[in-house]
């Protein structure tokens, strides 16, 4: 079973309109989520990770929306989070952070009363971006200019200050991106 099949049959229990963004071998993994309940799927090859929030009509969606990234292993507590969402006032983009696990590679955020303040790779800190995020895309193209992925989105809401991180983490996350770490993955017994 793929890793975004997985993620899609996890994901179907509680959220039930699913879109999935594909670029690289898009048509075969198109065809492969559109055969597991997926209500769309976008085609972004030779664009970034967040181009779909400024050239889809999505752009136009004023209420919030899960995203998740196919290669994250966790399971995710859509309430909490939720809850949270709303407590921090329903903010442009929202991450959800995880514990940085050794040998993977992430963002590290520096943030203060929930307010991020910088994303590094370099500096660490006790949590990083687990690619986990609730965004508003109409209040995004309302906030800042047109960005083709989520690094650049995230420096812009930055500088506005609108960039908030949730204090609600995944117990259990993992991400797998090369052969090295679903060895690590398997080894882990996540």
């Amino acid at each position: 079973q793929t890793l975004i099949l997985r993620g899609i049959k996890k994901i179907n229990q509680y959220i039930k309109n699913i879109h999935i963004t594909v670029g690289y071998k898009g048509s075969a993994l198109a065809k492969h989520v559109i055969e597991n309940n997926v209500r769309s799927v976008i085609n972004t090859n030779k664009k970034g990770n967040a181009w779909w929030i400024f050239n889809f009509p999505f752009k136009f969606l004023n209420e919030p929306i899960f995203v998740l990234t196919c290669d994250n292993i966790t399971n995710v507590n859509f309430s909490l989070i939720e809850k949270d969402y709303i407590k921090k006032g329903m903010p442009d983009c929202f991450l959800i952070p995880v514990v940085p696990v050794p040998k993977l590679d992430g963002d590290f955020i520096h943030e203060k009363n929930s307010v991020v303040k910088k994303l590094s790779r370099k500096v660490k800190s006790g949590k990083y971006c687990s690619g986990i995020q609730i965004i508003n895309p109409y209040k995004i193209n309302k906030s800042v200019k047109k960005a083709n992925n989520f690094n650049t989105v995230w420096k812009k809401l930055i500088s506005k200050k609108k960039l908030i991180v949730s204090d609600v983490l995944p117990k259990k996350w993992f991400t797998i991106d090369n052969i090295e770490q679903l060895k690590i993955y398997k080894n882990k017994n996540l």
